[in-house]
């Protein structure tokens, strides 16, 4: 229940922070506003870091066994970017229901074929059929008097 609770506020977080950073976008530049993003995002992970008792140690991160998987803040820059980007040309609601959909899309797909060390799980067609589902409640939600456009 708790990872459902905590899933609900990822997505709440996030629709909020993709406005707040188009709107501080609109007010200086893109790579100003994901710059904020992230130096702020290391402030607060630094300032947790401190507050919960410094459990692990940045050396650490040396040990790690695929490097690729530090690339996570490369990626968070780019999901900064690309975020803003779709919330500026559709809007926030229609910009949330293809980001979710791609990251469904996706995760199923690392899933499927256990990407990235993940456990592999076998295909199901109902989750198939949840996914085309769910990109005709995009098609219904951008339904615009008997045209979809």
């Amino acid at each position: 229940m708790w990872g459902i609770l905590i899933a609900i506020l990822s997505g709440a977080l996030m629709s909020i922070q993709g406005v707040f950073n188009t709107g501080v976008t609109k007010q200086t530049s893109i790579w100003v506003s994901a710059s904020f993003v992230q130096f702020t995002a290391l402030l607060v992970c630094l300032g947790a870091w401190v507050v919960t008792g410094r459990q692990g140690y940045f050396k650490e991160l040396f040990k790690i066994d695929n490097k690729y998987m530090l690339l996570g803040g490369v990626l968070g820059a780019f999901i900064t970017y690309t975020v803003i980007k779709s919330v500026d040309t559709l809007g926030p609601a229609m910009a949330n229901m293809f980001i979710i959909t791609a990251q469904l899309i996706v995760a199923y797909l690392i899933e499927i074929f256990g990407i990235c060390g993940t456990e592999k799980v076998p295909f199901e067609w109902r989750k198939l059929v949840g996914l085309v589902l769910v990109i005709a409640g995009i098609i219904i939600f951008k339904w615009n008097r008997g045209n979809c456009t």
